[in-house]
């Protein structure tokens, strides 16, 4: 085992140190991890550095966005389905936990999981075999299974919206993935590791950031997390100093007033979460789409949250 798959991890603060602490105690272990974090913060990589130190390192990473996947097609992306189960299922096709075998199933947006599937998902995780939509055959599997949210899952198990027996099993083990404006400090290794990876995509060495630049990030609140701030870099490589243009400074405006900060620190993540879809639909004039791309979520996550938080326009 190398420590060195912690290096797509970015960050030195004390909150990054426990946190890769933690993923090479889980990695070892069999159970089903559950990760925890804002959209943007990171979960996938985390994810990834978890398979990557495990035994199972030499086999599939399969991962897969419960939210991408049409309700009715669920059951057969997952497990796999037979000849004439369905139109136009002419052949056998094994689910995304047969293409696991071996390794590591990620399913990230778990707390968007159907209620309706989560008994299926429930009796796979207990069985640990599958069967594939017009079967009748049981195919063992061996999979670790690895969970992400950034759900208020506690939330949706007492508003009845999640199974608290498939909560149990999926988080044996929790690991939280702390936002990015918790951690401030990492952000010029995080721009450095974004500069590289993106200047040799482009085949050119980018103009590196001064520190007032930097100073302008630290103070930036982030709601879009780490995928907000390589989302930046991106446009800092073809645009310079104009990419700052692009931030949201009101946001900004309104975490650094010292009674707002009051505010913010006294709410819930859940209640954060609302608070700044909120400032940044009304920034955006409502426009559902523009909102969802400055909050680094895919559109229908976006809905699901304005659903779920009761968000008025």
């Amino acid at each position: 085992m190398s420590v060195d798959a912690l290096s797509q991890v970015v960050g030195n603060s004390p909150r990054m140190r426990e946190l890769k602490q933690q993923i090479l105690q889980v990695s070892q272990a069999e159970f089903p991890v559950m990760i925890l974090g804002e959209s943007g913060a990171g979960k996938e990589v985390v994810a990834r550095a978890i398979h990557t130190l495990s035994a199972r390192r030499d086999h599939p990473f399969v991962g897969q966005s419960c939210l991408a996947i049409p309700e009715a097609l669920i059951e057969s992306e997952l497990f796999g389905y037979e000849p004439g189960a369905f139109t136009d299922a002419r052949e056998s096709h094994p689910g995304l936990f047969e293409q696991a075998e071996g390794g590591t199933i990620f399913l990230d947006e778990i707390g968007d999981i159907p209620l309706s599937f989560q008994k299926r998902l429930l009796r796979v995780l207990q069985e640990r075999e599958v069967r594939r939509l017009g079967s009748t055959e049981a195919i063992a599997i061996n999979v670790r299974v690895v969970t992400a949210t950034n759900a208020p899952i506690e939330q949706l198990v007492k508003a009845g919206d999640f199974r608290s027996d498939l909560l149990y099993r999926l988080n044996t083990f929790e690991i939280r993935v702390p936002p990015l404006r918790q951690r401030i400090e990492d952000i010029p290794l995080l721009v450095e590791a974004f500069l590289r990876k993106h200047g040799a995509r482009y085949g050119i060495e980018p103009e590196q950031p001064g520190p007032e630049v930097i100073e302008q990030l630290k103070s930036y609140p982030w709601p879009g997390n780490v995928r907000e701030l390589e989302n930046f870099v991106v446009r800092w490589i073809s645009l310079g100093r104009e990419a700052l243009n692009a931030l949201d400074k009101r946001v900004a405006l309104s975490f650094e007033q010292q009674d707002t900060n009051r505010r913010w620190l006294s709410m819930t993540m859940s209640e954060i979460e609302a608070e700044v879809i909120k400032m940044v639909l009304h920034d955006c004039g409502g426009n559902k789409t523009l909102a969802a791309k400055r909050l680094g979520l895919a559109r229908k996550s976006l809905y699901n949250k304005i659903e779920r938080y009761r968000i008025e326009l």
